[in-house]
């Protein structure tokens, strides 16, 4: 019988390592993820705090910004002064805030290249025809540059072109801009071909196209300065 051969030794194995060490790892893994986790949250909070601030700024700014852009598109100053003198000369103060954003814009100290003056572009010469008129004796043209002055003389003229026109007033701003005398001829041309004046007949562009601005802005007036002008 021959030798059996010593059984071989099973080949030794490195230790594995330990279970407390892979969980310690699993364990840092989700501190890891729970911490970017709490970073997103936190992120995405600023972001919605921000936001809800802008929109609560923007929601408080939103009344004065509107107002801002309402004085631009469409000014309005010295209300006081335009109810007084609607109210002295039985005028609409719509119609005498539109005459004045026509003219100058509320732009104060504005000469025309005709030699008007301020805010309602009055001239020196209706202005020393309606302080004579009026009474007045202690005008001075440099008093039109005034906005009490200005508006009332302006509304003094307005006041006299309606009642000369029969209260139509297309024609006294056709008058206003134009003149009462190309006015008077439009409206004898017109009669005399059996029709009536109508602000589409006006022949000259300049004073066609300031009738329908002052319409235009008189129905804005109305409704946005509603409280303002005393509507």
């Amino acid at each position: 019988m021959s030798a059996r051969a010593p059984a071989r030794s099973a080949p030794s194995r490195s230790p594995s390592r330990p279970a407390a060490k892979r969980g310690g790892s699993s364990a840092r893994a989700r501190a890891a993820k729970r911490k970017r986790a709490a970073q997103r949250r936190r992120r995405l909070t600023a972001i919605l705090v921000a936001g809800l601030a802008v929109v609560a700024a923007m929601t408080l700014a939103r009344p004065f910004f509107d107002d801002a852009v309402k004085q631009v598109t469409l000014p309005l100053t010295h209300e006081d002064i335009i109810r007084q003198q609607a109210r002295e000369k039985d005028l609409d103060p719509a119609l005498i805030a539109a005459v004045i954003f026509a003219e100058s814009r509320f732009v104060e100290g504005r000469t025309s290249h005709a030699g008007a003056e301020g805010l309602m572009q009055v001239t020196p010469d209706t202005a020393r025809d309606i302080a004579r008129r009026s009474g007045a004796t202690t005008f001075q043209v440099e008093d039109l540059h005034t906005p009490q002055v200005n508006i009332a003389y302006g509304s003094f003229h307005l006041r006299y072109l309606l009642d000369r026109f029969g209260d139509n007033t297309m024609l006294a701003l056709a008058a206003y801009n134009g003149g009462e005398g190309n006015v008077d001829r439009w409206i004898a041309e017109h009669r005399g071909q059996g029709q009536d004046l109508d602000a589409q007949d006006i022949p000259f562009p300049e004073t066609r196209e300031y009738v329908q601005k002052v319409l235009d802005a008189r129905r804005d007036y109305r409704t946005q300065y509603r409280s303002e002008l005393g509507l």
